[in-house]
């Protein structure tokens, strides 16, 4: 992949956009996987750390993912030992998720790493920057949930 040193205004919007998530997709991995982490289990324990005991419909509904890839994730969590699931009291159809002790142990290094991918990102940016980058962020995210037909998340 060629990766233009330029002036950022002369990349095509969409093709910076790309290259800005592909290069922090390869951050988060790497970051994560010095902790034995996937990359999509970070979202989930934050969820977990937040409020304990969620089911898979209501992980994949609040990060827009199909129950297969949240079940796929779950798996390999419960595998390593970071989350445990099981059957709903009231409806025994529901399996819900519950954070292990390794699983609470590792929240705190969890969001060292992603400090450190967030400081990267915005090396040189004056917290007024930063904070206007959000907001743009937002909306991009926002409208691109609306293109799809999907709620906007708050």
């Amino acid at each position: 992949m060629n990766y233009n040193t330029g002036n950022a205004l002369d990349e095509k919007f969409n093709a910076l956009l790309f290259q800005i998530m592909r290069l922090h997709y390869i951050r988060v991995h790497n970051l994560m996987s010095q902790l034995g982490l996937s990359r999509g289990q970070p979202p989930i324990l934050k969820l977990l750390w937040e409020k304990d005991g969620r089911c898979q419909r209501e992980l994949g509904e609040i990060l827009h993912l199909r129950p297969a890839t949240i079940s796929v994730i779950l798996r390999r969590m419960e595998k390593s030992g970071l989350v445990k699931r099981q059957a709903d009291p009231n409806d025994r159809r529901v399996s819900r998720s519950y954070l292990t002790q390794k699983g609470r142990e590792i929240q705190s290094a969890v969001e060292q790493a992603l400090q450190v991918l967030e400081d990267e990102c915005c090396q040189g940016f004056a917290p007024e920057e930063k904070t206007l980058l959000s907001h743009f962020l937002l909306r991009i995210r926002n409208n691109l949930l609306q293109a799809n037909n999907g709620p906007a998340w708050q």
